[in-house]
């Protein structure tokens, strides 16, 4: 029987897949895994059961998919718990857990705030970039907020969806295959059937010990010449944490075979063990391969940020624009790394061309009303932010806007407007160690001490990796006269803050007077 406009049910089957309608698509191959399986397809090895069923295995795991490459999510655990820790004290400039201190000519923490682990902020959010690598445990549970959810992100969190329930959302009556009963040797001689039902049971099921069981059998019946099990292999062992195995499945794949993915998946090994400077060159040597490769000069890019070596990684991310100039990334990385330095006009027509892009959310009008303060384009300034505040999604973002939009009332002077805007920022975002840092300053000027020391022990307790608050509290109880306490403040606005000068000096001046008692 034909199907709509008088098709053959496997070919339409077929053109839906093509046109990305999985659901019509799985519900044709249905029809057709109903009837009896005996027809032969014409010039083919398979039957139309066969077909339909390979079909039906790859629409269900594409409504599902996730690119494992970008979707890169470390845990608590994966953080706190590291047995892959190659040196405890590595040497500066080679690990991502210690990043050397404005080694590449970047502004410091005085004009560019850093994260928790000591990285300037990046102008595009990664998985990687907000959770950060934190000291202590409850650190750790306390800040990295991603995904914009309310709990510490962990590996299971974002895209991988936890086993059993992708079977729930794309197949209501249960289950498409039943893993505990398929012979697993019997698909893995057939190459065609294997490689859909792998990635069905790898991506949908997310049944990882299943999936290398079955690519452990293809490739030995591919007699190990086949590249692309050795990659899947490769991406079973990084989900089970098994780095090392991973690392010479990817490097055996590639003596096989150059593929722009084996690389990016090998560099994603490395930066996991807290290698940067292998995966750099990794990447290199990729480039040589494949010159010009977009996603090989961003991988580059983004490890020279997370090295805080922020000159390389802006030069590296102008060669990624040299390619692709409409990359979204690049684009935002260099407008925030042209904000910090101090040219708001270039960053301004940064954000401009991302807007011609057709991006259009809350984070990019935020800039552009900063951009324009800063470049005195006080017309555009307030449009911008009331902009940002309708396109808002949840309360971080119009915590956010809030919060600038407090900086552009005390760059006015008018102080009331601003200590309004920082509360209303602790409304949306109780969190928000900036807000309260700031609100104290603005208390001090009125004269109120005790507010606004509570309200800076409350910042100093919520991101200790802020040098402000901490300087501030030593200033504050200096001024009345609790030495002691202004000393070890100090001590760990210095801790935060190496260069600060300010900070330098009330330790030289407390110093003094401790040795004149």
């Amino acid at each position: 029987p034909a199907g709509e406009m008088g098709l053959e049910p496997l070919f339409q089957a077929w053109s839906y897949f093509r046109r990305r309608k999985f659901r019509e698509c799985a519900d044709v191959c249905s029809q057709l895994l109903e009837r009896p399986p005996g027809e032969q397809e014409l010039d083919s090895e398979y039957t139309v059961f066969q077909a339909a069923w390979s079909l039906k295995t790859r629409a269900l795991t594409e409504m599902v998919y996730v690119d494992e490459i970008d979707m890169d999510q470390e845990g608590i655990a994966e953080m706190i718990l590291d047995e892959n820790a190659v040196a405890q004290v590595a040497r500066p400039g080679t690990s991502l857990k210690l990043p050397g201190t404005g080694q590449g000519g970047g502004p410091s923490p005085a004009v560019r705030p850093v994260t928790q682990s000591g990285r300037p902020i990046t102008g595009f959010v990664r998985p990687s970039t907000q959770g950060g690598r934190p000291s202590t445990m409850e650190q750790a549970i306390k800040t990295p907020r991603t995904a914009l959810t309310a709990r510490p992100i962990t590996s299971a969190s974002g895209g991988y969806i936890r086993p059993g329930t992708a079977s729930m959302l794309t197949n209501p009556d249960g289950p498409f295959i039943n893993l505990s009963r398929l012979n697993l040797t019997k698909y893995a001689q057939k190459p065609k059937l294997a490689k859909a039902l792998f990635e069905y049971i790898f991506h949908h099921e997310n049944d990882v010990k299943n999936a290398l069981d079955l690519a452990a059998l293809a490739t030995e019946h591919a007699q190990f010449k086949d590249w692309w099990w050795k990659v899947q292999i490769g991406k079973c062992y990084y989900r089970l944490g098994l780095y090392r195995e991973a690392e010479k499945q990817f490097k055996s794949a590639l003596k096989q075979q150059d593929m722009v993915d084996t690389f990016l998946y090998l560099a994603k090994v490395y930066l996991r063990l807290d290698q940067p400077v292998t995966a750099l060159n990794l990447f290199k040597q990729g480039l040589e391969r494949f010159p010009g490769e977009v996603t090989l000069i961003c991988g580059i890019a983004r490890i020279y940020e997370e090295m805080n070596n922020i000159s390389s990684a802006a030069e590296y991310y102008k060669d990624v624009l040299k390619q692709d100039n409409t990359h979204v990334e690049a684009i935002a990385c260099i407008g925030s790394n042209h904000f910090y330095s101090d040219q708001p006009e270039i960053a301004l027509r940064f954000y401009r061309r991302l807007l011609q892009m057709g991006v259009y959310n809350c984070q990019l009008f935020n800039n552009l009303g900063l951009c324009c303060f800063y470049a005195q384009q006080y017309d555009m300034t307030l449009s911008s932010f009331e902009r940002a505040l309708f396109l808002a999604e949840n309360e971080e973002e119009t915590a956010d806007v809030w919060y600038n939009l407090g900086h552009v009332a005390v760059g006015i002077g008018d102080l009331n407007l601003a200590c309004q805007c920082f509360k209303l920022t602790l409304v949306n975002n109780n969190d928000y160690a900036e807000a309260y840092n700031n609100l104290a300053v603005l208390e001090m000027r009125k004269g109120h001490t005790e507010q606004a020391r509570a309200l800076l022990q409350t910042a100093s307790s919520l991101a200790p990796h802020m040098y402000e608050p901490h300087f501030n509290i030593a200033i504050l109880s200096e001024k009345v006269g609790d030495l002691q306490r202004s000393y070890t403040a100090a001590q760990k606005s210095e801790e935060a803050f190496p260069d600060h000068v300010d900070t330098q000096q009330l330790l030289k001046q407390l110093k003094e007077h401790f040795a004149m008692l």
